[in-house]
């Protein structure tokens, strides 16, 4: 009862019209609340889940499984909002069936919150039985979490056993060091401090990582110390996880944040400035920062700007902006970055001043920042223009990626988020770079640029990627051995089949670790079919879709798995099935309408495709078959209008351009098409065939002319 934070003395709280009950019958803790069927019951509170900001509550079901409630209690002082019941998504209906619904698969803790949570975790999984049987050592973070298995620590300490060989590192088995010895100090005339010795390991980072990272788990057989690469894929820094200048947008933890800052750079560690036993700063407010950073210099109005003491005179303030997640907690940003509301103007990037300032406009602090600072301070994040123009599609964007690639004082991360992005950009100008980046001393870069070579041909995969069956890093001989399956595995000399197999046997396991989940089934799927094996990946989808109806990619998958066996029909009746699910995807109404244009049933298809757009409107590729699709029947003005409210949305988008152009070419209109045609060989240089376009296009302009 003690670790009770929520108000269980009869309490109602009201959400998208379901009334739950908090309230205790026996000495314990339970709650009255719409169940997996969608009809309220009485569900015990077995276990509470975190103190501060919010506590949430723990349910078991059958199985094994363990329920995270969606309605959860605010900690904070009532002064400060809190002592009340809410729910973790106030703005969404969440019905049974729903993944994010309490009971759904994307509130399971044995799945998504139980590792970072707990010590010693084993999910235990049972595929077969589709059964938990999830073990701990600690229902809590312990020591062994950041230290490893404890018992040569236990026997030094006790001085037991071969205690006199543990003497160097007292047993540990993580040894987080790498502050041993270190001191920093402050140069006076550029008011920051430099480290005694540059840091040779990431060690410390990487034990922190496992938890305070955005990151997909394929393995609990690790402990502290042990590579990330080889239980955890990291995000890098993707689109709707972060913002173009790498500030973070959803909940993306610390790591990525981290990562990409000068700090991080220059050799700090997490607990440079967290003290971890407490979980508290080594300093209070700013006076951490002046650790490292003169007090004079920094801590004064003439650098922030502000009435000292006040708010806008934390350090945080304008170099750590939080965002709230989970409704009451709000989170700082780690990348430690200079405000920069000029961007805001150019690339709608939010900024650390107008969080504060916001009855003033983005211009005025772009113009505030230039007058306190006529030279400008460009900060270390110097990859927004290029990450933007990447997403838009825009013109250079390939060699702005190239120049962040090959930049060596940005971060790791940092160009491995570049070469991720480079991937429908990659050309033969590009491919050196991508291949470099195979043997970059760190993996992040290494997986970005297997990922970029698992879609090129299959020759020049044969040709870079075999080597990569042997990275240091599980992850990475993963993923090449995914990009090596189906026909390049075929063509592998004996001993590289020797070492693609043990590699995908890697990443198969990793599959089956979560094959609780629907991705996992879908991935095991997908592999089945690029090796010929299409009985076993269509039961792979199917198993996919049975624990996630709501798993469009899984039901597309299937429909795709069809049509390769020319049963159309059957591809139809599974995507209709899915539809019942998911009513409102564009995806699925998109791809029914391609699987009726291969049954000729066109009137059908086209209102499929019609729907999949209006469902969808910023989605270019829907739009741009659904244009062609109208050309193809006979409705030339309307293909057209669709392409040109298309390319109004996406500027940059080429297929749209493309097909403008040869339609505005076939009604005469070569001024038109002409000028598609230059914005392409903007957007593509090096493609012949658009100079060859252009060079018809010229043809047609001096024959029609007396």
């Amino acid at each position: 009862m003690e670790t009770v934070a929520g108000d269980f003395n009869d309490v109602k709280f009201t959400h998208a019209g379901v009334t739950s009950r908090f309230f205790r019958r026996d000495g314990k803790f339970f709650v009255n609340t719409d169940g997996p069927d969608g009809k309220p019951g009485d569900f015990e509170i077995k276990y509470t889940f975190g103190v501060a900001p919010l506590q949430q509550y723990l349910v078991e079901f059958p199985g094994g499984r363990v329920q995270a409630l969606g309605i959860a209690w605010d900690a904070r002082p009532k002064a400060e909002g809190g002592q009340r019941w809410f729910h973790l998504y106030p703005d969404r209906v969440l019905k049974a069936g729903n993944p994010l619904h309490w009971t759904g698969i994307d509130q399971n803790w044995n799945f998504q919150c139980a590792d970072c949570h707990s010590t010693n975790l084993r999910k235990n999984f049972d595929a077969k039985m589709e059964t938990f049987k999830t073990t701990w050592s600690e229902i809590n973070v312990g020591c062994e979490a950041c230290h490893g298995p404890a018992s040569n620590h236990i026997a030094w300490a006790k001085k037991e056993g071969g205690w006199p060989t543990e003497v160097a590192d007292k047993g540990l088995v993580a040894v987080l060091d790498e502050r041993q010895g270190v001191t920093w100090t402050i140069d006076a005339a550029k008011g920051s401090a430099t480290r005694s010795k540059p840091r040779q390991s990431q060690r410390e980072i990487d034990v922190c990582a496992r938890c305070h990272a955005r990151r997909a788990q394929f393995s609990d057989e690790h402990h502290a110390g042990r590579r990330l690469h080889d239980a955890f894929r990291p995000a890098l820094l993707e689109p709707r996880l972060y913002h173009a200048d790498g500030q973070q947008q959803d909940e993306v933890y610390k790591y990525g944040s981290f990562l990409q800052s000068r700090m991080y750079v220059h050799g700090v560690t997490c607990s440079d400035c967290h003290e971890p036993h407490t979980q508290k700063l080594r300093a209070a407010g700013n006076a951490v920062c002046v650790q490292c950073h003169l007090r004079a210099q920094y801590a004064t109005a003439s650098h922030h700007h502000h009435q000292p003491d006040s708010e806008g005179a934390a350090c945080a303030a304008c170099h750590m902006p939080t965002t709230t997640y989970m409704v009451v907690d709000p989170r700082h940003d780690h990348s430690m970055r200079i405000p920069r509301p000029d961007r805001t103007t150019t690339l709608g990037t939010p900024n650390a001043c107008n969080g504060c300032h916001t009855d003033k406009s983005a211009q005025w602090a772009a113009d505030q920042l230039k007058e306190w600072y006529p030279d400008g301070k460009s900060g270390l994040q110097t990859f927004a223009e290029a990450f933007h123009a990447a997403e838009r599609g825009a013109p250079g964007a390939r060699s702005a990626l190239l120049r962040v690639v090959e930049d060596r004082a940005q971060p790791a991360l940092v160009r491995a988020s570049a070469l991720a992005r480079l991937g429908p950009y990659l050309n033969p100008g590009a491919l050196g770079f991508v291949v470099d980046a195979l043997s970059d001393t760190d993996a992040n870069v290494r997986l970005a640029a297997v990922s970029v070579l698992a879609a090129a041909d299959v020759d020049t995969r044969l040709r870079y990627l075999p080597r990569m069956l042997e990275d240091p890093a599980r992850i990475v001989r993963m993923d090449a051995a995914r990009a090596l399956a189906g026909e390049p595995e075929l063509r592998l000399p004996v001993e590289a089949a020797r070492k693609f197999s043990a590699a995908l046997d890697e990443y198969v396991s990793a599959q089956h670790f979560n094959a609780d989940r629907p991705e996992a089934q879908s991935n095991l799927g997908g592999l089945y079919l690029v090796r010929g094996e299409l009985d076993k990946g269509q039961a792979a989808f199917r198993k996919a879709l049975a624990i996630d109806p709501t798993f469009v990619q899984a039901a597309v998958n299937l429909a795709d798995s069809f049509r390769v066996q020319g049963r159309d029909a059957e591809a139809e009746a599974a995507l209709r099935k899915a539809l019942e699910a998911n009513p409102d995807s564009a995806v699925l109404h998109h791809t029914l309408g391609l699987a009726l244009v291969r049954q000729k049933r066109v009137p059908e298809a086209i209102s499929e495709l019609g729907t999949a757009v209006k469902l969808a409107p910023d989605d270019p590729r829907l739009r741009y078959v659904y244009a062609i699709a109208l050309h193809d029947t006979g409705q030339r003005e309307q293909a057209r209008k669709t392409l040109e409210e298309n390319v109004a949305r996406h500027p940059y988008d080429r297929q749209s351009l493309a097909a403008l152009a040869i339609y505005e070419r076939e009604a005469g209109e070569l001024d038109r098409a002409r000028g598609r045609v230059r914005l392409l060989q903007e957007l593509e240089p090096e493609d012949q065939g658009l100079a060859q376009f252009a060079a018809e296009l010229e043809r047609a302009e001096h024959q029609s002319k007396p």
